[in-house]
């Protein structure tokens, strides 16, 4: 199992990842050690998460959610189904 996810940054871009755990990689993020371009970009709200059957379909999901348009990953983040996956809910991670 693998998740795709969305992050809301401070300058309101959405950066588009994958991952095994979220609730870590989230973390990751807010310390500035997950990746450059979100680490100049602190901080930041988890916008959608889905779950993937394998790491394989993540990074797939991952490359075709960066080909969209803003306002196209803007309406995943506000929760339009996106096919092949399942919507996934985490708790805020504690500041």
């Amino acid at each position: 199992m693998a998740f795709v996810y969305l992050l809301r940054c401070a300058d309101d871009s959405l950066y588009c990842g994958w991952t095994v755990d979220v609730p870590k990689r989230v973390k990751a993020h807010a310390q500035g050690t997950a990746s450059r371009y979100t680490a100049a970009r602190r901080p930041h709200a988890l916008a959608a998460a889905w779950e993937v059957p394998s790491r394989t379909d993540a990074r797939r999901l991952e490359a075709r959610i960066k080909q969209l348009t803003r306002p196209e990953k803007q309406a995943l983040a506000a929760g339009s189904p996106l096919a092949g996956a399942t919507p996934v809910r985490f708790a805020s991670p504690e500041p």
